[in-house]
């Protein structure tokens, strides 16, 4: 299926068959060369959290794993982002902003390729976040990011939703190369994007925001 530019659709991240988070975003462009969305400043979100309130990266994974889990409301509080899921692959590119609208960085969100997913009026694409990822710099730099939560993860494998480390690897790898060459998307594509000034962010989420994922994750629901 395609989204309609301007549409308003749930990116989701699934983790084990529950929901990790859930950011509405308008689709910016949606062809052969993947899905472009924009998430303004102020969009309602919602995240997973434990029962106390902390989200997963405020302890040791190996607390998060046993304890039991709720959806936790909020707002997304940091300069707006455009994301981009180029078809079939393993991986989204970011755009992070300063807080007056000018391009930081790139940002490699290795992931599993998205599923989409539509009910009546509702539709979103659902991925499986594989933590590791790669800061790209203007210059073309770049550096692993969170690797370390990578790792401590993938030490509990029987309640990881990275089942293949060397495939997430390779994938960044694989980027990182296109990166240093800069190839699209790094060549210098939307640095200066602007949204269209009627888009604004919704009220709050829409009904159905939390209908069950089609993305994978490990496999079973639970812990």
């Amino acid at each position: 299926m395609r989204f309609t530019p301007g549409q308003l659709i749930m990116h989701r991240n699934v983790r084990r068959g529950r929901l990790g988070w859930v950011r509405p975003a308008r689709v910016v462009a949606d062809d052969e060369r993947g899905l472009l969305l924009w998430v303004d400043r102020g969009t309602p979100v919602a995240n997973e959290v434990a029962d106390d309130g902390r989200g997963m990266r405020a302890m040791p994974f190996i607390e998060w794993i046993t304890r039991s889990y709720r959806i936790k409301h909020g707002c997304w509080l940091g300069p707006p982002v455009l994301k981009f899921l180029p078809a079939g692959a393993a991986h989204s590119v970011w755009w992070f902003r300063d807080d007056a609208g000018r391009f930081l960085n790139w940002y490699v969100n290795l992931e599993e390729p998205g599923v989409r997913w539509a009910d009546d009026d509702l539709a979103g694409i659902d991925v499986v976040d594989q933590d590791l990822d790669v800061v790209v710099r203007p210059d073309l730099s770049w550096t692993w990011k969170d690797e370390e939560e990578f790792v401590e993860r993938l030490a509990f494998p029987e309640h990881y939703w990275v089942l293949d480390e060397a495939a997430v690897r390779a994938e960044g790898r694989r980027v990182i190369a296109i990166a240093e060459a800069g190839e699209f998307p790094f060549d210098g594509t939307w640095c200066d994007f602007r949204p269209d000034p009627g888009w604004q962010p919704p009220a709050a989420l829409p009904s159905g925001w939390d209908r069950p994922p089609v993305a994978g994750g490990g496999g079973a629901l639970g812990g």
